[in-house]
């Protein structure tokens, strides 16, 4: 096959879901086949490892982003005999200006679910284009079944064998590391020395980071042994307003916002934290908790959407809408040294299920799929 995709978003997106996502397919696609010939589309530095003897890499411009997608993109496929073209950024840039087949990745459905949780920019070209993209696509790949179920439940007139399911993975720097040696650093850097509970994912009231400040507040007088909790992430609006809420709580000095954490420090926060907390209330697929238990850390997470697909039963599983079973969770994890140990293990155990060269070879076999069908 001669098979193109819209690489621009390992740049235009980088630190996302998407970016890690488009990232890492592509680099385990070129690592595991030499026999298809590849163009990345790619806008920005960083190029050289993606060189390769099947791979050409066809430089764009980072705005004028219209161009490409309407006219340049299309006219480079059809004068190019490309058998497909993958649009990793949920397919958003596909239009009737495409006569090669086209696959997209659809990541979750959430303006359609949560519509009130994205921003409105976002939110109004999502709702706009995503029926004509999921009409127009000859394939769908999305991360995990609940996805593909939500996919089919709002576009029911399309056949299930149209949406093929590729999981995602953490990437191989989350990995067990010395804990103690892990623990000391954090509590070096952000100033305090007890155990700490950890929340990494935005802010965004889909993520329900404040239940995770009230149940705390609730309990941290009831842990056997002081603990502080951890809120890591940039701070914009919606965490600004957590902030200001946390100062207004008796646990008050025993929560701290990190702000920005640059991506090679991450390993060592999971590694350091007593437990990781993750109660979204939805999730396309949820790579927080698997990059938690990647690295031997015990994991409270919500009980809904496709988190229990990713953590089956090598963590706790709390209803996110119940704050007392959050609260009641915390304290038995916790108080618990070795409940602790035994979901750290069971948590790596199923981690390793996950890789980016699966995902890969999963997407390798729907492109397959989707250019003989």
């Amino acid at each position: 096959m001669n098979i193109s995709i819209d690489a621009r978003g390992i740049n235009l997106y980088n630190g996302t879901g998407i970016g890690t996502y488009t990232e890492n397919l592509i680099k385990e696609l070129l690592y595991i086949d030499t026999e298809d010939e590849f163009t990345l589309f790619w806008t920005g530095k960083n190029y050289e490892q993606y060189k390769k003897d099947n791979c050409n890499i066809v430089f764009t411009s980072s705005r004028h982003g219209s161009f490409y997608e309407n006219y340049y993109f299309p006219t480079f496929l059809k004068n190019n005999k490309i058998d497909l073209h993958h649009i990793p950024q949920n397919g958003i840039g596909l239009n009737d200006n495409y006569n090669t087949n086209c696959v997209v990745t659809i990541h979750d459905l959430i303006p359609y679910i949560l519509p009130e949780t994205t921003g409105r920019g976002y939110l109004e070209r999502f709702l706009k284009n995503m029926p004509s993209i999921i009409d127009k696509a000859k394939g769908i790949l999305t991360v995990s079944e609940y996805s593909k179920k939500d996919i089919l439940k709002f576009f029911n007139h399309i056949p299930e064998d149209k949406v093929h399911v590729t999981p995602l993975a953490a990437n191989s720097n989350f990995k067990p590391l010395d804990k103690i040696s892990c623990k000391n650093y954090i509590q070096g850097r952000f100033n305090f020395v007890t155990p700490y509970i950890l929340y990494i994912g935005g802010f965004s009231s889909r993520k329900n980071a404040k239940d995770i400040i009230i149940a705390f507040d609730k309990v941290y007088k009831d842990l056997k042994a002081p603990h502080t909790l951890l809120l890591a992430g940039a701070i914009k609006d919606e965490g600004k307003k957590l902030v200001e809420f946390s100062k207004t709580l008796n646990s008050a000095e025993n929560i701290i916002f990190t702000g920005f954490i640059e991506d090679e420090l991450l390993p060592t926060l999971y590694n350091g934290a007593e437990a990781f907390v993750y109660p979204s209330l939805y999730e396309g697929f949820g790579l927080p908790p698997l990059e938690a238990m990647s690295c031997k850390t015990p994991v409270i997470t919500s009980n809904i959407t496709s988190i229990p697909e990713v953590t089956g039963d090598s963590c706790l599983l709390v209803n996110p809408l119940n704050k007392n079973e959050l609260e009641e969770t915390l304290i038995t994890l916790l108080n618990d040294d070795d409940l602790k140990s035994k979901l750290s293990e069971k948590g790596y155990e199923r981690s390793l299920k996950f890789s980016w060269k699966n995902t890969a070879i999963k997407t390798l076999e729907a492109y397959k799929k989707i250019n003989n069908s």
